[in-house]
């Protein structure tokens, strides 16, 4: 049975995934309601950028960092040594990507410049939530990210309307800078113990973050990567109406997020196989019913409403909520089914992200060239499908194995 103080540290974890998340939905929608259309759709491509630099760096030092195991003086020394390769990572990245945006036209040159500019701010304050995570204090990650939210929301909306994506990409950064010196200061009297600090462990060959991140990349990584690409070649529009479209959908990223950490421990406790992938199919069911409700909701919330939310996005988006809620039901199913063989047979979700993400690709620059916005929405609902349809299927092979046994 849990202690009262593991049960408020487990609800203080979630909670602060909660607030992350609620952070991300929150500046995408006062962003869209700040900006034209084509400056937000500009924003919406540095965004996803960013995205993607937040999972590659989750990806490379938050996981290996949270598995760690040792004294707490150890612990502490590795929460320092990743926090300060990451500030030393991210304003090496900043530079290099503020410098690469010179070949780039426009609205989005300027937010990638003031991206770099802050990226060292925002990667190095989510890094520290990692270190919160490992010495066990969620609570000061809360603490943390509430003020995050509480800071960001009021600075962006105080933007003039029509603001640049560069102010507010800059607007945004520099936000999290009250967030950042609260966390660093707070785990510094934490661990103000820790000696030998060395930053330079992480490009050891042996570190964990190098697979983690090959799998971010053929995970996730490929579609954002590939809707980045479509904004720089061809409509930045599309961008737009993507990412306001799953902005809408946000708390749907709240419960997969939630499944993803805790799911593998529930199904572990359920006796049998077979009791594991009935509950990871109820749940995946569940999800994707949610889903296609919200998608329901949104598609008959009138236009006044949605222009309040997204602004002038809302007309582009609007358009593509029921394909964005498929695309929301297929990744509930195949989200479980992937914690399912993650319990069952670790090693088949690598070759199953590697090939269905790259086919989402595929589906998603196909449906774009075939149907323009609305078909690049209903490319990325093909792709989860085929993604939850092949993860099932390796799901229902390793059962019938388990009964041969």
């Amino acid at each position: 049975m849990k202690s009262p103080r593991t049960s408020l540290t487990s609800l203080a974890a979630v909670a602060d995934q909660g607030v992350a998340a609620l952070t991300n939905i929150a500046v995408v929608i006062v962003a869209a309601r700040q900006s034209t259309a084509d400056d937000f759709a500009s924003f919406a491509v540095v965004y996803t950028v960013f995205a993607v630099l937040l999972g590659a760096t989750g990806a490379y030092v938050g996981q290996p960092l949270v598995l760690r195991r040792g004294a707490n003086f150890t612990l502490n020394r590795h929460c320092w040594d990743a926090a300060t390769f990451t500030l030393a990572g991210s304003a090496a990245l900043g530079a290099v990507l503020a410098l690469a945006t010179f070949a780039l036209p426009g609205g989005t040159a300027a937010g990638l410049a003031a991206l770099g500019l802050v990226l060292p701010i925002v990667l190095t304050q989510d890094v520290l939530r990692y270190a919160c995570s490992l010495l066990g204090i969620p609570q000061l990650a809360l603490t943390v990210d509430t003020l995050r939210l509480a800071v960001v929301v009021p600075v962006l909306a105080a933007q003039p309307h029509g603001s640049g994506p560069g102010q507010l990409v800059l607007a945004w950064g520099l936000s999290a800078l009250p967030a950042l010196l609260l966390a660093a200061g707070l785990l510094a009297w934490r661990t103000r113990e820790v000696r030998g600090i060395r930053p330079a462990r992480l490009l050891g060959h042996r570190h964990l973050g190098r697979r983690f991140v090959v799998e971010f990349g053929v995970g996730n990584a490929a579609s954002q990567l590939a809707i980045i690409g479509l904004g720089l070649i061809a409509n930045p529009l599309a961008v737009g109406a993507l990412r306001g479209a799953s902005t809408l959908f946000g708390p749907l990223n709240v419960l997969f997020n939630a499944a993803t950490g805790f799911g593998p421990p529930l199904l572990n406790a359920r006796p049998g196989a077979h009791r594991q992938a009935r509950a990871a199919l109820a749940a995946g069911a569940t999800l994707a019913v949610t889903a296609l409700v919200w998608a329901t909701v949104l598609t008959v919330l009138p236009d006044t409403m949605g222009r309040e939310l997204l602004g002038a996005t809302w007309d582009s988006a609007s358009e593509i909520l029921t394909a964005t809620g498929g695309q929301y039901a297929f990744m509930a199913l195949g989200t479980c089914a992937l914690l399912l063989l993650r319990v069952l047979t670790p090693r088949a979700t690598l070759p199953i992200q590697l090939v269905f993400s790259a086919f989402s690709v595929v589906a998603l620059l196909v449906g774009y060239a075939t149907g323009g916005i609305l078909g690049a929405a209903w490319g990325l609902a093909i792709g989860s499908a085929a993604k939850a349809a092949a993860a099932w299927l390796r799901a229902a092979l390793e059962l019938r194995t388990v009964v041969r046994s």
